[in-house]
C-alpha cells in the first residue's frame, strides 16, 4: 500500500494551517488531504489515524483517528476532520483523540521541542466495520484495527515551534 497527500510532504515540515487552535497554539486546525492506492483487494474498510510519538505524555498523543471508511474510499479530502464528519464518507466516524474530542487536533507541541513526528497512517481492514462504542478511546480503536489489519502504509511529517521570546 502507499499513503500520500497533496499538502504534507514526507519528512518535511509541516505547514501552521494544520496546527491545532488552543492550548497555546494558534494554527488553523485543519486536516490535510490523504490519498492510498494499493490496497489489499479483499479490503473491506479502512482507518487513518495520525500519531506523535514525541509528545511529552509517556504515551505519544493520538491526533486522528478515523474508523469504518468504505472500502471504495481511496482518499479524503483536506479539512476532513472537521468536528461533525460533515466531510467524511458516509459510514465513517472518527474517533475521540487525546485532546478529547472526536475530531483532527492539529500539531502542538511545546514551544522549544525539538520538532515531533507526525505519523500518518492508513490501514486496510478484514471487516466492513468496528463495534466500538462512539466514546471509544484513540487507544481502544488502535487496539480493534490492530486486530483486523491486512494491510497499511504510513508517511510522517513533523512539526515544531519556536520558543517564546
Amino acid at each position: 500500500m502507499k499513503l500520500e497527500s497533496p499538502d504534507l510532504k514526507p519528512n518535511a515540515m509541516m505547514d501552521k494551517k494544520f496546527e491545532f487552535n488552543g492550548f497555546g497554539c494558534a494554527g488553523e486546525n485543519k486536516s490535510p488531504a490523504l490519498k492510498w492506492s494499493g490496497a489489499p483487494k479483499d479490503a473491506k474498510s479502512f482507518a487513518v489515524s495520525v500519531y506523535d510519538p514525541d509528545a511529552p505524555t509517556g504515551s505519544g498523543w493520538w491526533h486522528w483517528y478515523v474508523i469504518n471508511i468504505p472500502a471504495d474510499t481511496t482518499e479524503l479530502p483536506a479539512d476532513a476532520g472537521a468536528a461533525g464528519g460533515a466531510k467524511l464518507p458516509k459510514g465513517a466516524a472518527m474517533v475521540k483523540t487525546d485532546f478529547g474530542s472526536a475530531a483532527w487536533g492539529g500539531a502542538c507541541p511545546p514551544q522549544g521541542d525539538k520538532p515531533h513526528r507526525y505519523i500518518f497512517t492508513v490501514y486496510a481492514l478484514k471487516t466492513d466495520k468496528l463495534d466500538i462504542p462512539p466514546d471509544a478511546s484513540a487507544a481502544l480503536a488502535g487496539f480493534m484495527v490492530n486486530a483486523n489489519k491486512i494491510g497499511q502504509a504510513s508517511f510522517t511529517a513533523k512539526y515544531g515551534r519556536a520558543k517564546a521570546k
